[in-house]
């Protein structure tokens, strides 16, 4: 099974309907070959979603969402600032969901999406908005996995802690937490608690995701930063 619907369902985050969908992908030149998990509404398209405001059910209070806007000459938030091109893979993924393309898997056919694999955990999306049981049966018989959070304290032992700030990250760090952090150039970087992204282009680009490992929760290793881009 490459694709299916993983969860149908409300939001933990407001309650509203969301859907998870589960695709294989060997494209992200990033990444490398994973389990790509998109975390969308499931009754609005995701660039609607980001324009109005709806998207607090799939992203939370994120700040890289942008400010909901009524512009007619606009087609998604004003200033969203996150890396996820919601033209491409969310709204792909969504018009095919709408299609009908993508099969209902069971609980049996969630842990073979992601068994022998890494699984990406929140390609777009949030993974607190899931419930639990979902990521951790996706989990089961993987290889590794990729995941973040902004909703602070989900899940260290499945997800890193997404930090908007030096300060953010400090409190994570008090707690235990590993972070992954957006810096606004090398000058940033903290090296005594972090690690630039080795997959990342001021790194050289020396190994994909699916190499690395390192995004991911509880672990021994440096929180990881990766400079705006």
């Amino acid at each position: 099974m490459k694709n299916g619907i993983i969860y149908k369902g409300p939001s933990l985050l407001d309650g509203k309907p969301i859907v998870v969908i589960a695709t294989y992908s060997d494209r992200n030149t990033k990444t490398g070959k994973v389990l790509q998990t998109y975390i969308i509404r499931s009754d609005i398209s995701p660039l609607e979603a980001s324009k109005s405001g709806e998207d607090f059910s799939i992203c939370g209070d994120c700040k890289f969402r942008g400010t909901p806007t009524t512009d007619p000459d606009r087609r998604q938030a004003v200033k969203r600032d996150c890396y996820v091109n919601l033209g491409q893979g969310p709204t792909i993924v969504y018009k095919s969901f709408v299609r009908g393309v993508y099969p209902m898997a069971n609980t049996w056919q969630i842990k073979t999406l992601g068994a022998d694999r890494i699984v990406r955990i929140g390609t777009y999306g949030d993974p607190a908005a899931v419930p639990s049981w979902l990521w951790e049966q996706l989990l089961k018989q993987c290889k590794s996995w990729l995941a973040y959070s902004h909703q602070s304290g989900w899940r260290p032992d499945i997800a890193m802690q997404s930090a908007d700030t030096m300060a953010e990250a400090v409190e994570h760090w008090k707690s235990g937490h590993r972070t992954f952090r957006v810096i606004a150039d090398l000058g940033d970087l903290d090296t005594t608690k972090e690690i630039l992204c080795p997959a990342s282009k001021e790194a050289g680009r020396r190994v994909q995701c699916t190499a690395c490992k390192l995004c991911k929760g509880s672990s021994p290793a440096k929180s990881i930063a990766i400079v705006q881009h």
